[in-house]
């Protein structure tokens, strides 16, 4: 369990996780619209598990 933690709290999950509270904070007081808002928050988390992807592939092919 606390291998899983470990492997939580790398700077990539930090940044995705924080980028996307502020982002919902920012639609919901109305300062983005909820296109930019969808536009961002798609990049993020395609990003995201674009590199939890590619990091499990090479883990397989070794």
């Amino acid at each position: 369990m606390l291998d899983r933690l470990a492997k939580l709290i790398d700077v990539k999950s930090i940044v995705t996780i924080i980028l996307t509270g502020v982002f919902s904070l920012l639609a919901v007081t109305g300062r983005v619209q909820a296109d930019q808002f969808l536009t961002v928050f798609t990049v993020i988390i395609a990003f995201y598990f674009g590199t939890q992807a590619q990091k499990i592939a090479d883990n397989k092919g070794e």
